[in-house]
């Protein structure tokens, strides 16, 4: 998804939360427009060294596998396993990410269409309660906006980029 719509000031409940968490997705691939492979690797923070582009579209793909596919459903979490890992992708293009990322968010909103917002997930974390998918969408609107304001912060690093 690349374009940015807006939902309707007037939509419903579901049709305003699936799309600002939509409106997010896509300024994902929107921060990341024109970023070089090599840039998307820098580590721009030594405190955080898993801090990358590539690292946090990584890590926002596996989000969104983890609480709609292995949470939600309770398919089996294919996610990268170990500190940090989802992070880790030395490597991979960034245009390969992007278009990852954009695949599972699609498969997302699939699995949101098809089931009532009060249904509670198969599977819960270890030691958590079981979420409603409107818990979850409400999460995934909330950390996509958060890790997008790590993603302004890069990218004013690498090229002075703000804004969008």
């Amino acid at each position: 998804m690349s374009s940015r719509q807006r939902p309707p000031a007037d939509a419903d409940e579901r049709t305003m939360l699936c799309g600002w968490l939509d409106w997010q997705r896509a300024t994902v691939r929107l921060k990341c427009t024109g970023v070089s492979d090599e840039d998307a690797h820098r580590v721009l923070l030594p405190t955080s060294p898993t801090m990358t582009i590539a690292g946090l579209v990584s890590h926002l793909r596996w989000v969104e596998h983890g609480w709609f596919e292995a949470g939600f459903l309770g398919l089996p979490n294919q996610s990268p396993t170990g500190p940090d890992a989802e992070f880790r992708v030395p490597g991979v293009p960034l245009a390969q990410l992007l278009d990852e990322y954009d695949a599972q968010c699609a498969r997302s909103r699939e699995i949101t269409a098809a089931h009532p917002l009060d249904q509670l997930e198969a599977s819960a974390p270890p030691g958590l309660e079981l979420v409603s998918l409107r818990w979850i969408v409400s999460h995934l609107l909330e950390e996509t906006a958060r890790h997008l304001g790590h993603l302004d912060l890069l990218r004013e690093q690498i090229d002075g980029t703000t804004g969008s």
